[in-house]
């Protein structure tokens, strides 16, 4: 759940949610975040956990999934947290990635959406298609494509950064948003 932006909006707009983050510094971020006063009946959960195992949701039981993995090893978020794939290469990150698919498949009621936001990576000069290859470890789980949206990045912190760098024929400036169909 990152810093809790989602379920801060989630919260304006009256809905019901669950946040889980591997990281008990999220969570305590986004628990933060969500101390604020609305005219909304909202029941927002934050959970520590890890979107691999989430057995505390019912099969079947949610109506929409919004996600934003991290971009295998490019940023770390944590030192030592075990299961925090942000540490994993892409390989092992896109292992990790089946098992979140197919909780989410699991926990989403039939006929409803997942989203999912991701970008691609560079290593070594060569750009990894992450996004494409997580997108198909959603589809193998049993989902159907409803849309993928290409999303521009403007005014990047990191963009300076990356236009000095030898060898880098293109700057990756878009994400993907994944629109799935359970």
């Amino acid at each position: 759940m990152g810093s809790g932006t989602t379920l801060v909006e989630t919260k304006l707009l009256g809905r019901n949610a669950v946040g889980v983050d591997i990281n008990p510094q999220s969570v305590s971020i986004s628990e933060t975040n969500l101390q604020f006063q609305c005219d909304t009946n909202s029941k927002i959960f934050t959970r520590n956990g890890n979107a691999t195992d989430l057995h505390f949701i019912k099969d079947s039981h949610i109506d929409f999934i919004c996600t934003h993995p991290p971009y295998a090893d490019i940023i770390k978020y944590s030192k030592d947290i075990e299961g925090d794939i942000s540490r994993l290469g892409a390989e092992q990150f896109l292992e990790e990635m089946d098992k979140v698919a197919n909780e989410a498949y699991r926990v989403l009621k039939k006929g409803k959406m997942c989203a999912v936001m991701i970008g691609d990576v560079r290593k070594g000069g060569k750009v990894i298609p992450l996004g494409f290859r997580m997108m198909e470890c959603f589809l193998r789980t049993g989902f159907t494509n409803k849309e993928i949206i290409i999303k521009e990045q403007h005014n990047c912190k990191s963009t300076d950064y990356w236009e000095k760098q030898k060898n880098n024929f293109l700057l990756l400036a878009h994400e993907y948003v994944f629109v799935f169909e359970k």
